[in-house]
């Protein structure tokens, strides 16, 4: 992947944006337990930062995909790692959909609030028996008229308690699992949904998580985002830039961690020594920097292959996976040198430590990316193929 002075300009757009609205917010938003994503997506928005590579017809820049992926590694720079998941949310996981699929009232009602800022959204997948498992969801909408029906529930919804509009999976009807669902857009507002309290979680403490309940929800059918049915093939193409955003947006932070640590052990002292000066100190950040440019090439390759339209599932699935390992072992052994101060809750290691544990959950667990790399790789068992 070509990075041209086009692409570094958003790049300074963004890094200059984070310094001045996000960053210097991030301990008060961690310590409240959720930021105020409709401030800040409006400011976002009104940059234009919310549709890089969504259609210009509807307010996007109209770029093609390597430009929001140098925006969602920029994104790692955030000092928390919930806002920078919710950003993703909104612009990678909730809308591509809606842009790729969406009927033009969709994208004209919907799309153009994502990507001024105007409106706040969330992708609802998950629920409490199936998360990696998408198939198995059981949230079903039954027609009614011009309306569906919508009864159910979904867990771990980001943004969720500040969401104006859901893009929902739900089961339409039909045998095959794989052809049941359908992804419609449920505005929040609606008579019948309810939320629980904000889940207390162990990292990500500023995003507002939350399970949503679906009693009798009466949505337009005309909400339905593409044709009825294929909504689990839609997920899967939106799969593909979820994965690739979280592979991108661990970069800089991973990096912000080496370097924080690099600093760190450069001034303390023990035994008389700089913890720095230890060669299995800098041997081993110099060790986890090479992983981590290893990673950066990786996704930059499989970013290439989905502008040329090709396949990229099995180099996604390998970029999501080997971020939630290596995000687990940079931090861990960042952390390790800070001691007793790693430890500490509001250290920014004991942070990412924290924040970063997701990344081999969400989107889909390693053992999930796994069994896709196996099965194209042609290793799965033949029961299995």
């Amino acid at each position: 992947m070509r990075l041209t002075k086009e692409h570094q300009a958003i790049r300074e757009t963004i890094a200059k944006f984070i310094d001045k609205e996000i960053n210097p917010y991030c301990d008060e938003w961690e310590e409240a337990g959720i930021f105020p994503a409709h401030e800040l997506f409006k400011k976002m928005g009104d940059e234009g930062l919310l549709g890089i590579c969504k259609p210009e017809a509807y307010g996007g820049m109209g770029l093609d995909y390597s430009y929001q992926i140098v925006f969602s590694e920029e994104l790692g720079r955030i000092a928390s790692g919930g806002v920078s998941m919710a950003i993703g949310v909104q612009t990678d996981m909730a809308t591509p959909a809606l842009a790729n699929h969406g009927s033009d009232y969709v994208r004209e009602e919907f799309l153009t609030k994502a990507i001024s800022g105007e409106a706040v959204f969330s992708i609802a997948v998950s629920e409490p028996h199936a998360g990696s498992d998408v198939a198995a969801i059981k949230t079903a909408a039954v027609k009614d008229g011009d309306d569906y029906i919508i009864n159910g529930t979904k867990m771990w919804i980001t943004n969720a308690t500040q969401a104006d509009y859901l893009c929902l999976l739900a089961d339409t009807g039909g045998e095959n699992s794989h052809m049941s669902k359908s992804l419609i857009v449920v505005p929040t507002n609606s008579e019948g949904i309810s939320f629980s309290k904000k889940l207390n979680k162990l990292g990500m403490r500023s995003s507002d998580t939350a399970q949503i309940f679906f009693d009798d929800v009466r949505v337009p059918r005309k909400n339905l985002i593409g044709e009825e049915g294929a909504g689990f093939i839609y997920q899967m193409e939106q799969f593909q830039e979820e994965r690739l955003y979280a592979a991108a947006g661990n970069l800089k932070g991973l990096e912000a961690c080496i370097n924080q640590t690099i600093e760190y052990t450069r001034d303390r002292k023990v035994f008389k020594k700089a913890i720095l000066d230890n060669q299995v100190v800098h041997f081993r950040l110099a060790e986890l920097q090479t992983e981590i440019e290893c990673l950066r090439a990786l996704v930059y390759s499989a970013v290439e292959g989905y502008i040329d339209g090709e396949n990229v599932t099995m180099k996604a699935s390998m970029a999501k996976l080997k971020a939630g390992r290596l995000s687990r072992e940079v931090t861990d052994a960042c952390l390790q040198y800070w001691g007793g101060m790693g430890y500490m809750w509001d250290n920014p290691i004991s942070r990412a430590y924290r924040d970063t544990r997701l990344s081999s959950i969400g989107g889909g667990a390693d053992e999930v990316m796994l069994g896709i790399i196996c099965k194209l790789m042609g290793t799965m068992p033949s029961s299995k193929k």
